[in-house]
């Protein structure tokens, strides 16, 4: 699977509607933090690309979805599960920590 570039259009069909659990990292291009967090969001759809789908979802392009799940601080990881929010990370975390999130 590929990344998925999540957006306010397609957020009902790609996350709540997936039969996969779907992680989310909610960024911004300006955050330091966030470009870090990208290669290793690259690295983790790689890797789970069996059992899960990985979007990102840029918070100044769709500040709605941002707003509806509460981003307060980025980089934030959701991981969605049967259209609900199954758990939720602030800030920069590594693969392992992503990995054992969506294993959870």
């Amino acid at each position: 699977m590929a990344i998925i570039h999540i957006t306010a259009e397609n957020f009902e069909d790609e996350v709540i509607k997936s039969e996969v659990p779907v992680l989310i990292d909610f960024w911004a291009p300006w955050c330091g933090p966030c470009r870090m967090q990208g290669p290793i969001i690259d690295e983790l759809d790689a890797e789970c690309a069996e059992f899960a789908k990985v979007g990102k979802l840029n918070v100044d392009e769709e500040p709605t979805v941002a707003v509806k799940y509460g981003i307060l601080s980025i980089p934030t990881i959701i991981v969605f599960e049967n259209g609900e929010v199954k758990s939720k990370l602030v800030g920069l975390r590594t693969k392992e920590d992503l990995v054992a999130l969506l294993k959870k």
